[in-house]
Formats: C-alpha cells, sequence, structure tokens
C-alpha cells in the first residue's frame, strides 16, 4: 500500500511515521509513505503557495497552480489514485470509512493520495476539479491537514493484512465490529487489592469469548448507545441487552 502525502510542512510527518506500527509496516515493505512538498512545484524565488482571496477577508489561500501541478507531476493527469482533501468540511471519518478507503485505494493499485489544506484553505478549482474525496476528522478547525492525514494513514494501515501482530486484533478495535472494546487486564492478577475478573483466569476461552462480548455491549449501552442502532446484533445480544440494569460503572471500571 502507498500513500503520497502533499504538503506545506513534510517535516510535520517524521517522528510519528518512524515509530511503533507505522515504522514496522514500513520495514516490512507492508506499506510505503511519500511526502510532497507542494513548495518544490512552485515557479517563483520565494516559494508561495498562497495569495489573499478574491472579494476580501482575512486570511490567505492556497494557489491552484503548484497544487496541481504537484498532484499531477506525482500521480498523472487525470491522478492515477484517489486524492483525498484532508478539510473540516469533509465527511466525518470513522472506522467504516477506512476500511472504504483501503478497499477504494486496492482497487486503484494499492494506493492513495492524501492534499494537507493550509491556511483558510485551498482554492475552490482545486476541490472541484481535482480531489476525489473530502475528510474531516471532526467537528472542529486545526492549523492543517497534516494530523488529519496522519490520523487517516494511521487507521488505514491497521487494516492491511499482517500489519498487526495479531491477525484478528484489527477486528476487535473498538468500532470495527460496530461496538466499543470490551475490558482489557494485564498481570499482575491482583494490583492494589484490584482483582482480574475471575473469568479471564479460568482458560475456558468459549466464556471468555461470551464475557468479552457482553462486556463489549455493555460499555457501548453505557458510554455510546447510539452504536447500537447501527451495530450488528446477534438475537444472543437483544437478550442481555434487553435484561440489562444498567448501573454506573464502578470505579474499578473507569479508565485511569
Amino acid at each position: 500500500m502507498r500513500f503520497d502525502v502533499f504538503t506545506l510542512f513534510p517535516e510535520v510527518f517524521g517522528p510519528y511515521l518512524d515509530t511503533s506500527i507505522l515504522q514496522r509496516a514500513r520495514q516490512r515493505n507492508l506499506v510505503e509513505i511519500y511526502l510532497h512538498n507542494i513548495r518544490d512545484w512552485t515557479t517563483d524565488r520565494h516559494h508561495i503557495t498562497d495569495d489573499e482571496p478574491y472579494g476580501g477577508g482575512g486570511g490567505m489561500v492556497m494557489k491552484p497552480e503548484p497544487i496541481f501541478t504537484a498532484v499531477e507531476a506525482v500521480l498523472g493527469a487525470p491522478p492515477a489514485c484517489p486524492v483525498i482533501l484532508l478539510t473540516p468540511q469533509g465527511r466525518t471519518f470513522n472506522q467504516a470509512i477506512a476500511q472504504e478507503l483501503l478497499s477504494t485505494a486496492q482497487e486503484s493499485g494499492n494506493r492513495l493520495a492524501l492534499l494537507c489544506g493550509r491556511y483558510e484553505g485551498v482554492d475552490e478549482r482545486v476541490r472541484l476539479h481535482l480531489v476525489s474525496d473530502e475528510i474531516s476528522i471532526g467537528d472542529y478547525v486545526l492549523s492543517g491537514g497534516e494530523l488529519p492525514a496522519l490520523v487517516l494513514v494511521d487507521a488505514i494501515t491497521r487494516l492491511i493484512a499482517g500489519v498487526l501482530g495479531d491477525p484478528d486484533g484489527a477486528l476487535d478495535d473498538s468500532h470495527a465490529s460496530g461496538l466499543l472494546e470490551y475490558p482489557h487486564y494485564t498481570r499482575p492478577p491482583e494490583f492494589r487489592g484490584w482483582r482480574v475478573p475471575d473469568i479471564l483466569l479460568s482458560g475456558d476461552h468459549g466464556r471468555v469469548d461470551r464475557w468479552r462480548r457482553e462486556q463489549a455491549l455493555l460499555r457501548t449501552h453505557q458510554r455510546r448507545p447510539d452504536l447500537l442502532d447501527t451495530a450488528s446484533l446477534s438475537e444472543a445480544d437483544k437478550k442481555f441487552l434487553a435484561q440489562l440494569d444498567i448501573e454506573p460503572e464502578s470505579p474499578e471500571e473507569k479508565p485511569s
């Protein structure tokens, strides 16, 4: 899988891409991430990539020429793969969209391009005639698209076969199944008087699986009940939810 990231600040990406899962995925050639500095495709000696907006108003707008030139020089004209603009006006990113973008990239030669906006945004002609999709990571405004681009790279990379040590790891993540994830415990079995639930020490994998499913249902019911409206629920799930007498989480269940 190859990501092409177009940005004015490529130096933002290095520390995160050279850490943990993304670093290992790159070392194993499961993911390639290319950073392209849009300034390299300017034609003036000052490498100007923005200008004042027509009609007046505050802020600056990214110019279309260097963006089009950069993207077409790397991806061709028209671009050979999807070009995603990171913008507060885009679709709100979630796990389903991460899977959708991976599938779309796989249909385009395992390649996806991310365009990071800055300032007041990009010239509208970029949105209308160059990008294929627009993605937001939430209803707030950041200084640029670099952090959202990293979010997409991370979330999508986790879904690629072989990236995670556990082949089913991504399937257990919160939101992957439509539910929040069940609680996790590790050694020691007792810490400051707080014990790991006995069922997790039982060695009975069937009971453990049922407990985890019920805990995921319970946690989703308590914290994000809206997710239950669209989650895929079995009859056993529905029966469990129907009989719940929901109480506030006990202190040991709350995240630190």
